[in-house]
């Protein structure tokens, strides 16, 4: 009779997510889709993937930066990098509204990687993922600020808004991550 009750419990604790023990919390906790209701969970979706994590804003000077993107993102989608775009106002350089920025990404520059709704990315109201990025390298200074996670996710380069994300420094830091 208590194996009725034991044994549904042991199974729960083998068949639970193996995300929840091997993903940093910071990339556990559903966050908001751009100009949707959905969310998405970075450890659900991209488990042991490299993530090049992007601080966005739709009118700023690296704007055209998006273009590169998602060339990066279409280049090394298949080999295990996945690119994911935050957007924020933290620099005053957002669009007013989720529908205004989602055209500038999907209509004006043909983003096809998860963008995420407008967030907080520096100071103490950054969200948890900004501050342990911030943490591991340091917070973005402005937009179009770049990390590159590798299969754990942690920090293993930290690029500026200046570095385009088709330079060589950064293919050459995916590429060896990708290897490792």
């Amino acid at each position: 009779m208590l194996h009725r009750f034991i044994l549904p419990v042991l199974l729960s604790f083998f068949s639970a997510p193996l995300y929840s023990a091997t993903c940093p919390e910071y990339l556990n906790q559903p966050l908001k889709k751009l100009n949707s209701t959905q969310t998405l969970n970075i450890c659900e979706a991209y488990i042991g993937k490299t993530l090049l994590i992007v601080n966005t804003a739709s009118h700023c000077g690296f704007t055209p930066q998006f273009k590169q993107l998602e060339k990066l993102h279409q280049l090394y989608k298949d080999k295990g990098l996945v690119v994911l775009g935050f957007s924020s106002n933290d620099f005053d350089q957002e669009a007013k509204t989720d529908a205004e920025i989602a055209t500038v990404c999907y209509k004006n520059y043909g983003v096809t990687f998860d963008m995420f709704a407008p967030m907080v990315v520096t100071g103490v109201a950054a969200t948890p993922l900004f501050k342990a990025l911030a943490a591991q390298s340091t917070q973005p200074a402005w937009n179009f600020n770049k990390y590159l996670l590798n299969s754990e996710g942690k920090v293993v380069k930290y690029f500026d808004s200046q570095v385009k994300p088709d330079s060589l420094a950064i293919l050459n830091a995916i590429e060896a991550t990708l290897k490792k």
